[in-house]
């Protein structure tokens, strides 16, 4: 019995030292290749280190010097045309946060200035940001969609204006205001009605939306 259990133990250890042997010999075999994988892997995060900090920070740092500039231009010189044109030159040169947020700047000061179709360009291409920007940014987006004509996209930007400002009680029923504008110029009352009602739940107390709620009521809401 022994020696069959010898025998036993000898062949499940040869059938361990084949297997490795096995492993063995595909490693070598694929050696150079795994050798490859390795290196490429570590060229790659080399590049990526490299880029990042000789290219992607001194940009960055330059475009946000620029875009200071363009901000001075505005707020303490009040020159909007210099503004507008520094802005411009921020969004043509760079890709980064500094040329999402110059793209914000310059659809504001184009809008104010009645040049609807140009703001309608930036702002479309505008990634909302922070509590404050990002839902006033989609605020404006849906005035310029309504001087466009565009009444379904305007709703659809007052709802994410709606949606990013959360629970800002001095946002959220300014936005539901211009939304229920929209509707009412597309003659759903009854939708209309239903904003305003609960802009009085919410926000502004009992009383406060009875003029608006009449007016939809007159013009057939229940």
């Amino acid at each position: 019995m022994a020696k069959k259990n010898n025998q036993e133990t000898r062949t499940k250890l040869e059938e361990i030292n084949d297997s490795l042997s096995g492993i063995e010999q595909k490693f070598e075999q694929h050696k150079k290749l795994i050798y490859w994988i390795v290196m490429g892997i570590i060229v790659i995060a080399l590049l990526v280190w490299a880029y990042f900090n000789f290219v992607y920070r001194p940009n960055q740092e330059k475009a946000n010097n620029e875009l200071n500039k363009a901000d001075s231009e505005l707020i303490f010189n009040q020159d909007s045309v210099a503004a507008l044109k520094a802005y411009e030159k921020i969004i043509k040169n760079y890709s980064n946060e500094a040329s999402n947020r110059a793209k914000l700047s310059a659809a504001s000061i184009l809008y104010a200035q009645g040049k609807n179709k140009e703001a309608l360009k930036y702002l479309e291409d505008y990634s909302p940001k922070g509590e404050v920007v990002g839902p006033a940014s989609q605020s404006l987006l849906g005035d310029c969609y309504v001087n466009a004509k565009q009444l379904d996209k305007a709703i659809a930007a007052y709802d994410n204006a709606i949606k990013l400002a959360g629970d800002n009680r001095a946002y959220v029923p300014s936005f539901m205001i211009k939304k229920a504008y929209v509707l009412h110029s597309m003659k759903k009352y009854d939708e209309e009605l239903a904003i305003y009602q609960e802009i009085e739940t919410k926000y502004y107390g009992p009383g406060s939306m009875d003029a608006k709620i009449e007016r939809a009521k007159a013009m057939g809401a229940k």
